[in-house]
């Protein structure tokens, strides 16, 4: 039977310097330390708007030369926020911060892409009414943002609240 998860609840990352990462969080995110524990070299921390008790957890371990991108290994982790204004200010705050590293729409989610200081590459995406994915419903696609566009037609939309139900069994 498979398992009846409803999503991603938290990632775990090794990083070089814990401290270092404390702070791209914070600064990017507005991450708040939910636990620190300095002799593991660990922290794990909560978004801002989370319902869980941590997002992401921090495991320091030291300098280490960094993966090959594309090898095999996590690609990256997508935290959803909830307006495509949302999106827009995360963009802003990613080049302010020298994270950020591209963009595109997938159809039914649009996407920002950055690293931290380790390189752990990460997106921030906004999705569409689920009403609305329409021909997106199955497929995703990978597509130029035209973010102005996509804030004209979507301003004041939140939807980081819909889940899809989950179905009881008697």
């Amino acid at each position: 039977m498979p398992i009846p998860a409803v999503r991603l609840n938290h990632a775990v990352l090794f990083v070089a310097d814990v401290e270092r990462s404390i702070a791209f969080y914070r600064d990017a995110f507005g991450a708040e330390i939910i636990a620190h524990e300095p002799r593991m070299r660990a922290a794990f921390l909560r978004m801002p708007r989370s319902t869980n008790h941590h997002d992401l957890g921090l495991f320091g371990v030291g300098a280490q030369p960094a993966r090959e991108r594309g090898s095999i290994g996590l690609y990256h982790l997508a935290w959803q926020v909830d307006t495509i204004e949302d999106l827009d200010e995360a963009r802003r705050t990613l080049i302010g911060l020298g994270a950020y590293v591209g963009e595109s729409s997938h159809g039914a989610t649009k996407s920002v892409y950055a690293a931290d200081p380790d390189g752990n590459e990460f997106e921030v995406m906004w999705m569409l009414p689920q009403s609305e994915w329409g021909s997106y419903d199955n497929s995703a696609p990978v597509e130029a943002l035209d973010l102005p566009a996509e804030i004209e037609r979507w301003a004041g939309v939140a939807t980081a609240g819909e889940l899809v139900p989950r179905e009881v069994t008697a």
